[in-house]
């Protein structure tokens, strides 16, 4: 199933270009807690997973509220952590001039409070800095995980979806140039596992401004996803709803005021964004030139061989 976050922080099943608004039935179902009701009904899944396949067969095609009339949410509002590789496509280590990749450089947090909406806008935070693009795909962890084997990681998994890992190009810590707010756009649903299918198989791909900017499919992964999970769970204890995305391929390059990103995800749908400099300053502390920089990559023409 395809579940997603929108209006208000209501929840509901995505099908057929519709949402079936499932919020009532799930805020009666669930315990109540701190969290928000997305990570009540990740943890809680299997208690209500039943109550939604009944209210999802028993509706008609056309239940439900077209989803050109809804705002579309970030589907976890409130991860306890972002999880992230940072070379994981050996077409992007090439194309990053990096000696190294996630064997030895293990992973890198992003703040929870970057993350943004579908069809939202990133919100670029200095005028002398630059600023790329990053397509991923990205998974949602379904229960408390810690230490699990590549073979058992993916029965931690409670669903699937697209990220872009905005990123500004400079010296300092991975998780200082990608954890400015707006920065994580991340959408526009989750889907189950049971629909996505593997996610060994998975093509994605990026355009700006309709240009193609990045494609891939992870299969080409130097880490799958079953493994940068297991190895995320041997260092930090995951919980549910946390997001832990895989990495991006070749392609990446800068983007500015005015541009629209658009992700799109086999088997989970495409995420847009806008892009500004409104408001942007020069940057308090350089930085500018210093470490990995990707060289401007062209739109691709063709498709690869």
């Amino acid at each position: 199933m395809r579940i997603a976050r929108f209006d208000d922080d209501r929840l509901g099943l995505v099908r057929d270009g519709r949402v079936l608004d499932i919020t009532d039935q799930l805020t009666s179902a669930l315990s109540p807690g701190p969290y928000s009701l997305v990570r009540r009904l990740i943890t809680e899944f299997t208690v209500v997973r039943p109550i939604l396949e009944k209210l999802a067969a028993g509706s008609e095609a056309s239940a439900g509220l077209p989803l050109d009339e809804v705002r579309l949410r970030a589907p976890v509002p409130d991860p306890t952590k972002i999880v992230a590789a940072p070379v994981n496509y050996r077409d992007h280590q090439a194309e990053m001039n990096e000696a190294f990749h996630i064997s030895a450089l293990g992973f890198f947090l992003k703040s929870p409070s970057s993350l943004l909406d579908p069809g939202g806008t990133v919100q670029l935070p200095y005028s002398d800095r630059r600023f790329d693009h990053e397509a991923e795909f990205a998974l949602i962890v379904g229960r408390r995980t810690s230490q699990v084997t590549p073979e058992q990681a993916l029965d931690h998994v409670f669903g699937y979806t697209g990220l872009m890992d905005i990123t500004m190009r400079g010296g300092e810590d991975r998780s200082t140039r990608k954890s400015f707010d707006t920065f994580t756009p991340m959408g526009p649903w989750i889907v189950t596992p049971d629909e996505l299918g593997s996610p060994d198989d998975v093509g994605l791909e990026l355009t700006v401004n309709g240009a193609l900017r990045q494609k891939a499919n992870t299969r080409d992964l130097i880490w799958s996803a079953a493994r940068f999970l297991s190895y995320a769970s041997t260092v930090t204890v995951l919980e549910p709803g946390d997001v832990v995305t895989t990495g991006t391929p070749a392609g990446v390059a800068p983007i500015q005021s005015g541009d629209t990103v658009e992700l799109t995800v086999d088997r989970i749908g495409r995420l847009a964004v806008g892009v500004t400099a409104e408001n942007a300053t020069p940057c308090p502390t350089g930085g500018a030139g210093r470490g990995p920089v990707p060289p401007p990559a062209p739109p691709i023409t063709a498709e690869p061989a």
